[in-house]
């Protein structure tokens, strides 16, 4: 199982590149707003498709329904990912966006752990892990040069 989880969050990153430049381009073409609620509808119908092949029905709907509404902040999160890298990539590049992103997504990522948000285990940050965020931080501004 750990390395299906890692292949498959590797095969996500890839896939978060690819995304960034064809959500860019889309949003050049029809609007940053256009294609992200486009985009999101693909995503949905998807998730419905994928939920049918695979438990069989829709009630997993009704279980995501159930749980705590703060969770669901999780799709607030989503969204802003995607109409960030649809308005950002064709403005400031690929590289920058996807860089800026990681490099956020590492920084808060290390406050999660550090403080045991979310009810996640607490793992301390240490002297590596800023040492990891501030060197990736580092890359991402590099990358802003053109």
């Amino acid at each position: 199982m750990t390395a299906f989880a890692v292949v498959l969050v590797a095969a996500g990153g890839v896939g978060g590149a690819v995304q960034a430049a064809l959500m860019g381009r889309w949003g050049e073409r029809v609007g940053t707003l256009e294609a992200f609620a486009f985009a999101t509808l693909l995503t949905g119908l998807i998730g419905a498709a994928l939920l049918l092949a695979v438990r069989g029905g829709f009630g997993g709907y009704a279980a995501a329904a159930r749980q705590p509404v703060w969770l669901w902040t999780a799709a607030v999160m989503s969204a802003l990912i995607v109409v960030g890298i649809t308005y950002a990539a064709p403005r400031i590049g690929t590289t920058a966006t996807i860089g800026i992103v990681v490099a956020g997504n590492l920084a808060m990522a290390a406050v999660i752990d550090g403080f045991g948000l979310f009810g996640l285990e607490k793992i301390a940050f240490r002297w590596e892990r800023l040492l990891g965020i501030v060197l990736l931080a580092a890359g991402a501004a590099l990358s802003l040069k053109r």
